[in-house]
């Protein structure tokens, strides 16, 4: 699918017998997951055209670093289909675009494929225009239901999106179903500071300076207390391995970022 085809683009919505009868976190409260769905397009709908900026402002730009270590850690390789679940405006599917050619021009090889799929369509028209690399193809689909085959995809990577996912286990099993044999898979995310001093640090910043941020910047307060708040209930890293490896993933591993602010989760499917 190109970048001219997003608007249209269908969304896999997940069927609702799956979801039916089940609970989610949606900030600190407990909702009905379905219901989730619906709040977490809202909020994405709301932050889109904001988004990139935000994220600057939120981690003083950290984020950055944050995104090239990830992407070294996935290694994009010539010829590789890619998968960018909840890939937003495309920050890290530019990464992989440009490691991949760069990687091809040393050593020749086909061309990378890097799909951006994300629930919401009003972050990937964001990201289509802000404008994308050659090999990225931009499409709207469910973590929980990926429209892809089985055994499709080299690596799978998810950035800053699995906490805002209604059944995250579900969404794992997915992400194990559509990694060929040997596929990686690697999870950017808020966790769990390892030390109480970053963690007193991080609270003061998080609960007190981002939705005021969100309010002077985004006009929307609400919906950056929001995400402060799920960072909170978010599981910290082992707990979070520990659904990984239930997902059928082997060799997982952890990699904290700023003292556990941030972590990578990688694994294989093997």
């Amino acid at each position: 699918m190109t970048s001219s085809d997003a608007s249209s683009a269908p969304s896999s919505e997940q069927p609702a017998d799956t979801l039916s009868g089940k609970t989610s976190s949606f900030g600190f409260r407990d909702v009905d997951a379905r219901e989730k769905v619906r709040m977490v397009r809202g909020v994405f709908d709301s932050v889109a055209s904001s988004y990139d900026v935000m994220n600057d402002l939120m981690s003083v730009g950290v984020h950055r670093v944050w995104k090239d270590i990830a992407a070294a850690k996935l290694n994009a390789r010539p010829g590789e289909v890619i998968l960018d679940v909840a890939g937003g405006t495309g920050d890290m599917s530019r990464r992989y675009s440009k490691m991949a050619r760069a990687a091809q021009e040393r050593r020749g090889g086909k061309d990378a494929q890097v799909i951006v799929l994300d629930y919401n369509a009003e972050m990937i028209l964001a990201g289509v225009h802000k404008g994308g690399e050659p090999e990225m193809i931009w499409t709207v689909g469910d973590a929980m239901n990926l429209p892809l085959p089985d055994a499709s995809v080299d690596a799978y990577s998810i950035s800053f999106g699995i906490r805002n996912v209604a059944d995250i286990p579900v969404a794992l099993r997915e992400a194990r179903r559509v990694l060929k044999p040997g596929g990686r898979f690697m999870c950017l995310e808020f966790s769990r500071p390892t030390t109480s001093a970053m963690r007193k640090a991080y609270d003061l910043w998080s609960f007190h300076a981002i939705p005021r941020i969100g309010q002077l910047v985004a006009k929307d307060r609400d919906s950056y207390q929001y995400l402060v708040e799920s960072i909170r209930r978010f599981p910290d890293q082992n707990t979070f391995k520990g659904m990984i490896e239930d997902a059928g993933f082997s060799r997982v591993s952890v990699t904290n970022l700023t003292g556990g602010v941030a972590a990578i989760h990688h694994g294989w499917a093997l």
